[in-house]
């Protein structure tokens, strides 16, 4: 329990307290009896008087535990809200799934960056891509390259690695989420919520120490600086010779936020991000057969590597950074509507210079030795994003022709102008061997002249209404509408800095949301809902003389679910079955005088989800998440499919079964243990080359001792077995997952 929570339970029970305790001292009496006996002492009888102050003290207690158990930041692995559907609302009153990772999950198991929380959520995959940044996947549907992943509801571009140090949670929206935010994936969207000031002064600092020389040193302090203001500031640094899957780590971060007018009419918020990362860059090792003539689909793992082990060259590096001003404005009318106003302007920054590194055609696994020779082929991504994002949400609740209305609606603009680089120099292969990782062979980088290669501005125009209607005292309908228009231009610029060819594409789109909710009781809530996505062809932030011409791609969703919870609403359940289509998906022309892409493809996953999180006793606490998606099929293919592309057969990156499950036990007033499973089934890889990355299962540990309400430590030991797996996935190569990380963190609040 947090001081906060603490401090809101005192203040809830202190007039009770207080006018027993003045009622004691005039009766003169030792026994605390409840103010609500008292004053019915005089026309009661004595049973009835007994029986009053038996149930007073009843009661009394229930007030305080629900207040304890409601889910507050770092308290719950439960969470009962979500800021994803524009502005808070109860999970149970959105038509659409919903995982919530709470902040106490993201301590629980040290969960550094966004993909280490994805890894703790089903249905979600990782693509190693060609060019080194990863794409991330749900529902076997891009969500990175799309552009699905904000922080507090504003679009946050895929330029760097995110780290969780500001995060008070992560919210994955499941389907279609383009009436919401605008152009998206038919996956869903993630949205970071960042941690905000409270009118109360609270501080704690983390220092974890592990295993690769790994160091990291957090602070989260909140400091009340009026009766409604308060300032927050979080920090980060982070250094480690290894992240267990060949990379070293050398970041670090700080948030500050300043919250002032807090729950009043007007409610102002002016906050400043900064993180730079300047990590190593593990590109990925190659597949292998058992002999270089074997078939295809025997293609497996080097399964004698550690997962730690690293081939690329010492001067490759993965540096990124995020920079970004937030203000924003809420104004709380009398009639209980809300209107919030955001604005952030920041730059967004990669540096990446890494090597691919591949095997002899002659190679397989029976003559594959310390001596094998592996070639080293230079990668280079250079970019840096300006952007502007600002957006206007309006709530309003009321009743018109005898319904209740929840009403949403908003405008939104982004202007986004990124530039790509070419690095000139030399690029030559510098090999190695399987048995001497780590080599130190390095480029000198910075004699590398860089020049912009391209350039691309797009400007976004969004405006969304929904409606949530109480048509039955059981029953409520959603119904949402967004439009949305796009001029995008792009760039080809010569080592000159001349402009060589230049593409410009003017779009608008609409998006569609319905969805219904039964609500027998505060229980449980069944859920259907159909939504609508597009995709532009400027998703990547690029144009060619093909794309610029072709309309987005269109996908939809299907769902039925339910959020179910105890008779003591400590423990829920959320339930899904969904259908997810994208029906014209961009493919190639064969037809050499085409003058745009064909929107002739079609795909759909099908399966079940589940999450289970909450208590399930006062010591025992449950997160599960689990995908079953046993269909997924390419529908209609490209003219020119390869193997693995082709129609009928399933597409990359969609495993049938995915999930983790993590649970603590408290067994002392101190000590608290835990335990998790993180699994995979499966998959291909990218263009499924016709072959199957193994499933894998890795388990997780945790003990922590608890000596008073300042001091804490916790040790975590990750991947126990030390499992090799293929964690991200491309057709010659993949990125192992971490391999056993050990880890001990002191906590220190004050």
């Amino acid at each position: 329990m947090t001081t906060r929570t603490k401090i809101e339970i005192k203040q809830a029970i202190a007039p009770v307290f207080i006018a027993q305790s003045a009622i004691n001292s005039i009766a003169n009496t030792s026994t605390l009896l409840p103010l609500g006996a008292l004053l019915l002492a005089g026309s009661m009888s004595a049973t009835a008087q007994q029986t009053a102050i038996d149930s007073e003290k009843t009661l009394t207690p229930v007030v305080v535990k629900e207040r304890a158990e409601a889910p507050e930041g770092k308290d719950a692995l439960r969470a009962t809200t979500t800021s994803i559907g524009k502005g808070k609302q109860a999970l149970r009153d959105i038509p659409q799934s919903v995982t919530v990772v709470t902040e106490k999950l993201v301590d629980d198991r040290n969960l550094d960056t966004l993909k280490d929380v994805l890894h703790n959520t089903a249905g979600v995959t990782f693509q190693a891509a060609e060019g080194g940044e990863e794409d991330i996947r749900l529902r076997g549907f891009s969500l990175a390259t799309t552009g699905d992943i904000f922080v507090d509801g504003l679009r946050d571009p895929a330029f760097y690695e995110r780290d969780t140090f500001n995060s008070d949670r992560i919210e994955l929206l499941r389907g279609s989420a383009s009436m919401l935010f605008g152009r998206g994936s038919t996956g869903g969207a993630v949205n970071q919520v960042s941690k905000q000031p409270h009118a109360m002064d609270e501080s704690e600092i983390s220092t974890t120490l592990g295993n690769y020389n790994y160091r990291r040193i957090t602070g989260d302090f909140n400091i009340q600086t009026g009766e409604n203001a308060a300032l927050r500031i979080n920090a980060m640094a982070t250094k480690a010779d290894n992240n267990g899957a060949g990379s070293s780590i050398d970041k670090k971060g700080i948030a500050a936020t300043y919250r002032f007018g807090i729950g009043t009419a007007d409610e102002f918020s002016v906050g400043a991000y900064d993180l730079d990362n300047n990590n190593g860059m593990n590109y990925g090792i190659p597949w292998i057969k058992p002999t270089s003539a074997s078939a295809a689909s025997t293609t497996t793992l080097i399964n004698q590597l550690d997962p730690s082990a690293y081939y690329g060259l010492a001067s490759d590096y993965n540096a990124g950074s995020a920079q970004y001003l937030t203000a924003s404005h809420t104004h709380r009318f009398q009639d209980d509507s809300e209107l919030k106003t955001s604005i952030r302007k920041g730059r967004f920054e990669r540096d990446q210079r890494a090597n691919t590194i591949r095997l002899p055609n002659t190679t397989g696994l029976n003559n594959l030795t310390d001596a094998t020779v592996l070639t080293r082929s230079a990668k280079l991504k250079i970019q840096d994003l300006d952007a502007l994002y600002l957006q206007s949400d309006y709530s309003h609740k009321f009743v018109a022709l005898g319904f209740k209305h929840e009403v949403l609606a908003g405008v939104d603009f982004a202007d986004e102008a990124k530039n790509v680089y070419r690095a000139s120099g030399s690029t030559a292969n510098l090999g190695t061997t399987v048995g001497t990782p780590d080599d130190g062979v390095w480029v000198n980088e910075s004699q590398r002249v860089v020049s912009v290669s391209s350039a691309f501005q797009a400007k976004n125009m969004g405006v969304y209404a929904q409606d949530m209607i109480q048509v039955a005292p059981h029953w409520k309908v959603l119904a949402g509408l967004r439009y949305d228009s796009m001029e995008g231009r792009f760039d080809n610029v010569s080592t000159a800095g001349v402009i060589t060819s230049s593409y410009q594409q003017s779009i608008a789109d609409w998006s569609k949301r319905v969805g219904v909710l039964y609500q027998p009781n505060e229980l449980s809530s069944y859920h259907f809902s159909f939504g609508t996505s597009f995709n532009t062809s400027a998703d990547t932030y690029s144009y060619s003389a093909l794309s610029a011409n072709t309309d987005p791609e269109q996908s939809r969703n299907i769902e039925i679910g339910a959020k179910l919870d105890t008779a003591d609403k400590r423990f829920t359940t959320r339930l899904a079955l969904f259908y997810s289509t994208k029906y014209n998906e961009r493919n190639t022309d064969p037809d050499s005088a085409a003058t745009a892409l064909l929107l002739s493809g079609q795909r759909h996953t099908a399966g079940f989800e589940i999450d289970t999180t909450g208590r399930l006793t006062d010591k025992w606490e449950v997160y599960g998440s689990y995908m079953w998606m046993p269909t997924a099929v390419i529908d209609i293919a490209a003219p020119t499919a390869q193997a693995g592309e082709r129609q009928g057969e399933r597409p990359s990156l969609t495993p049938e079964h995915s999930g983790t499950v993590w649970t603590t036990y408290q067994v002392t007033p101190q000590w608290r243990v835990g335990t998790g499973i993180n699994f995979r089934s499966e998959q291909a890889p990218n263009r499924n080359p016709g072959w199957l990355a193994p499933g894998f299962a890795t388990l997780d540990l945790m003990s922590e001792y608890k000596f008073d309400e300042r001091y804490t430590v916790k040790a975590n030991l990750t991947n126990v077995a030390n499992k090799l797996y293929a964690d991200s996935l491309y057709t010659g190569h993949y990125v192992p997952g971490a391999g056993r990380m050990a880890q001990v963190t002191l906590n220190v609040k004050f």
